[in-house]
């Protein structure tokens, strides 16, 4: 770490992989922390899309018995090492750290449990760099439902919008609420819009090609708006699970065109995003889903707030960004991990630190 006039300075590097398996996501971030106040500017970033060998492994993670997941864990650790060293000795950016979300195989914190694979011993040990990683164990043991994490990288380094949306494999969405981060998963989007898509030969519905098809199917879009999850109150989560078990044996009772299926899809998406940011304000909006247009083009028709999408970097490594920022809260022993947004027992810095 450097110490300049007064200012911290950490170099780091943040490493996201995503339920909707769209690859692996390395950001080269220097952070600043001046007088108090944090910001941050993106070095250089990729996304690493995984070869078809690695995509069928993480996409059956939860079918896999004991020893068998535990050598996964360890063989996607080294793949990550393995990534990020290629990655710097491309860009020449030295860390100080790298923070690496990993892959989640379970995540069940009413049964208290969540399981991120990708040995952070691995990765330290393939780049000889200390490495930051398993950051939602002990907010799970502390009682919280441990995600979402990046909301106070929202809090720190985005605080000029009054609300921080995610579209990933699940939206997800922050903002401050009487002086405290309120955070939670809304629904699903990609994990089950690139499913669909990939019955049709595509890895994703880009720009929402398909669902411009379809018609909308009103009592699917009835029932699904009804599910229990969306009546709960924040703090939530979301996982493979639920979707597997709540969400998609909806589409089950009644057989319907599969456009039609798809195109509910967007609208229950954008109903409910809209009914998370019930207020006016400015929502940045980032992750693989503000790429597609009809998606955002719904959002807007039932949204009061002003959807605000960054320069394409951002939108798209936004998640690997705050990851890395996470580390460094970390390494500094500095509350990561916010109870009124987890409903953990108390604000704690995660993550387990390895050293190389």
């Amino acid at each position: 770490m450097k110490l300049l006039s007064g200012n911290k300075i950490f170099r780091a590097i943040g490493v996201m992989s995503g339920t909707s398996l769209d690859g692996l996501d390395i950001a080269a971030v220097k952070f600043r922390l001046t007088d108090g106040k944090w910001s941050f500017k993106l070095k250089e970033a990729t996304t690493i899309l995984y070869p078809d060998s690695w995509k069928d492994a993480l996409k059956y993670t939860a079918d896999l018995d004991d020893e068998v997941l535990t050598e996964l864990d360890l063989k996607y650790g080294r793949y990550i090492g393995e990534q990020v060293l290629a990655f710097l000795q491309k860009t020449n950016f030295k860390p100080d750290l790298i923070a690496s979300h990993g892959h989640t195989v379970f995540h069940q914190p009413e049964k208290s449990f969540t399981l991120q694979i990708g040995s952070g011993a691995q990765i330290a040990d393939q780049t000889n760099i200390l490495t930051v990683a398993d950051f939602r164990s002990q907010n799970v043991a502390l009682g919280g439902q441990g995600a979402p994490l990046v909301p106070i990288g929202d809090r720190l380094l985005f605080s000029e919008f009054e609300y921080c949306l995610n579209l990933g494999g699940f939206a997800n969405i922050s903002f401050e609420a009487h002086d405290r981060r309120i955070a939670f998963d809304i629904c699903p989007v990609n994990i089950v819009l690139n499913a669909l898509a990939e019955k049709h030969g595509r890895s994703f519905d880009k720009d929402g090609e398909l669902g411009k098809q379809g018609k909308l199917i009103p009592e699917l879009l009835e029932r699904l708006n009804n599910l229990a999850f969306y009546h709960k109150a924040a703090p939530k989560s979301l996982g493979r699970e639920w979707v597997d078990v709540q969400f998609m044996p909806e589409f089950k009772k009644v057989s319907y065109p599969e456009f039609d299926m798809i195109r509910t899809i967007y609208e229950h998406a954008a109903m409910q995003i809209a009914n998370a940011a019930s207020d006016e304000g400015k929502m940045l909006v980032t992750g693989g889903g503000a790429f597609n247009t009809f998606l955002i083009e719904r959002m807007k028709e039932h949204s009061i707030s002003t959807l605000v999408l960054p320069d394409k970097n951002i939108v798209a490594f936004k998640e690997a960004i705050i990851f890395a920022f996470l580390g460094v809260l970390r390494l500094m022993d500095i509350p990561n991990c916010l109870a009124s947004v987890t409903g953990a027992e108390r604000d704690h810095s995660s993550g387990i630190i390895f050293k190389p």
